[in-house]
Order: C-alpha cells, then sequence, then structure tokens
C-alpha cells in the first residue's frame, strides 16, 4: 500500500476525531455562562434539611425560666436571642434580665440574650450616667446588644408635652458608649404602617388583631400623636448622628410594607440590617401580589437580612402548647423561605408559595448574618 493511499483512507477518521473535539470544545465553551450565577443554579433546602440545618432566632423574648423554650430550640437546632424590652405587659426589666442569665447560665451555647434601659426618671441629670453603667454591667454579663422600643415616639414627654423621640439628645451619650464599645443597638421604632390604618383596612390579619386588643398603640385612634412618617423620619435622623453605630431594625424596620422602601433604607444606613420578626406575614402578602420581587430582594441583601420570630415564652404558659406552637412558627417560616411548598398561613388569606431561596441564602438569613452582627461565636 502506497503512502497517499494510506493517507486516503487515515483521512475520514482524522475529520471525524476532530469534529467530535470540536462539538465537545463547543460544548464546554456554551455551558460556561450557565455556571456564572451559583444562585440560580443552587439547590434549595426541603423540610428534611430543617432539623439538621444549625440556625439562630434573633428575635425572640424568654421571659420564663421554664426550660420549654430551650428544649424545643435544642431539638430544632436553634440558638436564641432573647431580647429585653421594656414593656408593661413583660415582667420587669430586672426579673427579664434574671430570666435571661439563669438560661444563659444553663446552655450558653443555644442561649444568647440582649440587655435594655428603662425610662423612667429620664429626664434627671443623672439618668444617662446610669443607663451607661448599667450597659457596662450587661456586657459583662454576656449581653449581645441594647434594645430600645416604641414606648420612645409613642408614650414619654418632655415638660413641655411634646413626645420624645429616638433623636432626642438625651440618648446621644448612650448610642456614643454603645458604639464605642461595639455593642449594636435593636431599634423599634414607630410600628407596622397599618397602625395608622383602621382595622379593616389593614393588609395582614396579625395587625388587625393587635391593635383591636391594644388600642393604645393604634394611632389611626389618635391623630394627636406623631404620624407614622414622623417616626421614621426620628430614627433616621438617630442614625445620620450615629452613622457608625451597629443598628438592627427590628421587624423589617417598621417598613414592612414596602421591599422598595426597605431597600432605599438599607442603602442609606450601611450598618444597618434588619429582622424579619413578627412580618412574615407582610413578606408573604407581598410575594402573592410580586412573587419574583420579593425573592429577588432577599437574595439582593442576603447579608443584611436576620431570621427572628418575636415568638414570646411569658409566665405561666403550658409547656407542651409553647413547644408546639413554637415548632409550627419555625416549620411555617423554614416552609416558605426554604422551599417551593404552598401554605395557607394565620397571616394572610389564601395559598402562599415558598421562595425556595437558594442554600447559601438560608444559611446568611438563619445564622450566618446573626453570628456576624451579635458577634456570636460559632460552635
Amino acid at each position: 500500500m502506497t503512502h497517499s493511499r494510506l493517507n486516503n483512507k487515515l483521512q475520514p477518521s482524522v475529520a471525524l476525531m476532530l469534529s467530535i473535539v470540536l462539538v465537545a470544545c463547543s460544548e464546554t465553551h456554551t455551558s460556561e455562562p450557565q455556571q456564572s450565577s451559583p444562585a440560580a443554579l443552587e439547590e434549595h433546602y426541603t423540610m428534611e434539611d430543617f432539623p439538621r440545618v444549625e440556625k439562630i432566632d434573633a428575635h425572640v423574648h424568654a421571659n420564663n425560666n421554664d426550660l420549654s423554650f430551650l428544649e424545643q430550640a435544642k431539638l430544632d437546632n436553634f440558638t436564641l436571642l432573647s431580647i429585653n424590652v421594656d414593656y408593661p405587659d413583660f415582667p420587669n426589666i430586672a426579673e427579664q434580665r434574671k430570666i435571661a442569665l439563669q438560661l444563659k447560665k444553663l446552655d450558653e451555647e443555644h442561649f444568647k440574650f440582649a440587655s435594655t434601659f428603662s425610662m423612667n426618671n429620664w429626664q434627671h441629670e443623672d439618668w444617662q450616667q446610669k443607663v451607661i453603667e448599667d450597659i457596662d454591667l450587661a456586657i459583662k454579663q454576656g449581653a449581645k446588644a441594647v434594645k430600645t422600643w416604641k414606648n420612645i415616639g409613642m408614650t414619654y414627654k418632655d415638660k413641655t408635652g411634646q413626645l420624645v423621640m429616638i433623636d432626642h439628645p438625651s440618648f446621644d451619650s448612650i448610642f456614643g458608649h454603645m458604639k464605642d464599645k461595639n455593642l449594636p443597638l435593636i431599634g423599634h421604632q414607630g410600628e407596622p404602617q397599618n397602625c395608622w390604618l383602621p382595622l379593616e383596612e389593614m393588609t395582614v390579619n396579625n395587625d388587625r388583631q393587635y391593635f383591636a386588643a391594644h388600642p393604645e398603640f393604634h394611632m389611626y385612634l389618635h391623630p394627636e400623636f406623631p404620624s407614622y412618617e414622623a417616626q421614621m423620619e426620628a430614627r433616621d435622623r438617630m442614625l445620620a448622628k450615629n452613622s457608625q453605630l451597629a443598628f438592627m431594625g427590628a421587624h423589617m424596620a417598621s417598613l414592612e410594607w414596602s421591599i422598595d422602601k426597605l431597600a432605599q433604607f438599607l442603602v442609606s444606613h450601611p450598618n444597618a440590617v434588619v429582622d424579619i420578626a413578627a412580618r412574615s406575614g407582610q413578606i408573604q402578602y407581598q410575594s402573592k401580589h410580586d412573587y419574583q420581587k420579593v425573592r429577588d430582594f432577599f437574595i439582593k441583601y442576603q447579608d443584611r437580612i436576620l431570621y427572628a420570630t418575636d415568638l414570646t415564652h411569658g409566665p405561666g404558659r403550658d409547656a407542651a402548647e409553647f413547644k408546639q406552637e413554637v415548632q409550627d412558627k419555625w416549620r411555617q417560616d423554614w416552609k416558605y423561605l426554604s422551599t417551593l411548598g404552598v401554605s395557607q398561613v394565620p397571616e394572610v388569606d389564601g395559598d402562599v408559595k415558598g421562595l425556595a431561596l437558594p442554600k447559601s441564602v438560608i444559611n446568611k438569613i438563619y445564622r450566618l448574618n446573626a453570628q456576624r452582627f451579635f458577634n456570636i461565636k460559632q460552635s
């Protein structure tokens, strides 16, 4: 066989091999752009994953030294951040801290707490110094933050009869001290926007129930009080004065009604995060109307959102009943945030489709953001 004939026989095989290589290279090249958005391809968690994933509920109120809350947290792989608050329906502040320290001593791995301060005698000349001294004590006791409540802006008045807002100069030295100590502020300013609407116009069932039971805080009934906008403006002025202070806007920073407004808040205040405590219904209400917009918001601001519930273990609660309430709430939220499952929830009417957020986003919202913000060491 001559050399030329041998080449002629080999040429079809060579051509076939070359075409296979070219196709393989072409397929490799075209697949690369699909991997440029990991969140879009990443698998989401399932309900079966719930007990296996380490989680933090960054806003609860453990006001009962019964161990039911802590026991359920350990079963469901949660760490609790229990927040003391100057709220008349709760035990007094000293008792709240006593309970927190007892539970913390029993299981420091799964129980953390945040302190607060009383507004009583706030106009006395030594009030600020006493608050600062108590904050220092709380830090020594392990407090992860300090909370201010809506009674600032909605209850306490100065000598002229004007309501004391959160940007009042009396708080400057306190917040400055917290900044120096790297201690975050948890702020509950104002209320849901629904608070300024009649009950029948409110968007979610839990707001209607709460304000029907607490007419003293239903601002629609109190037009002499500051408006919703005035509450938000005072909060923003306080943050402008304390731009280096780490701040968590409790309850979605009272901007729960609009993820667009909430996005503007996060952009304007880079040291701020928000929790979703007691506002999951507001999120679900919006996702029923614009599902993709809500899902995109959670992905875009995945480093700024903390999972939280506002679950409250008050004195006298039946242990088994409370454990069931906790279990139901945690699983309900997990289904909505982590899976594609369709649910019926008490806050809104009709079916609610789960957001199925990527695993990396869920890990941040449920644990990593709280660990970073509150300086909670990984177990």
